[in-house]
């Protein structure tokens, strides 16, 4: 009982002794409490995340696509010759060349829409440029930047 006591009665004197803290406000703060303390290098990150942002919208994006299978040989002067002919009269259209052992595979052309992609092969069958058949091909396809008035951003 005697610690009940004691515990009361130091409990009692702490709360005498306890006193709350008084604070100045300067006047300027009292009349404006609304002011903001802003730290330089927060501009400075938002100038940075900008640039960021810019440059991402400026970058080649990967998107699904249509590409048209031209050739897979074994034949190697057959291929080169199939695609400096392709470069030579289709230089707007990005071709794409693999090695898979014996394979040699032509690719050609960025196309998001499918009917294009059928149309530019009906045009390259007309011509006889490729022999035998060519396939039409999903893919992951490269898609350029393009600006405001919807033409292609040149790097």
């Amino acid at each position: 009982m005697n610690k009940f006591f004691y515990c009361l009665f130091f409990l009692i004197m702490m709360g005498f002794n306890s006193v709350a803290q008084v604070v100045e406000i300067e006047d300027s703060v009292a009349s404006n409490p609304n002011i903001i303390h802003k730290d330089s290098r927060i501009d400075a990150l938002g100038r940075k995340m900008a640039e960021y942002n810019e440059g991402l919208a400026l970058k080649v994006k990967m998107v699904s696509g249509y590409r048209l299978m031209l050739l897979n040989t074994t034949d190697r002067a057959l291929a080169l010759k199939l695609r400096s002919t392709l470069l030579k009269q289709y230089p707007e259209h990005k071709l794409y060349m693999s090695f898979l052992a014996p394979y040699i595979k032509l690719k050609m052309g960025n196309f998001i829409d499918k009917a294009e992609a059928e149309k530019f092969r009906n045009e390259l069958q007309k011509q006889n440029i490729v022999t035998g058949n060519i396939y039409l091909v999903n893919e992951k396809i490269e898609l350029k930047p393009v600006d405001k008035n919807g033409l292609p951003i040149e790097d």
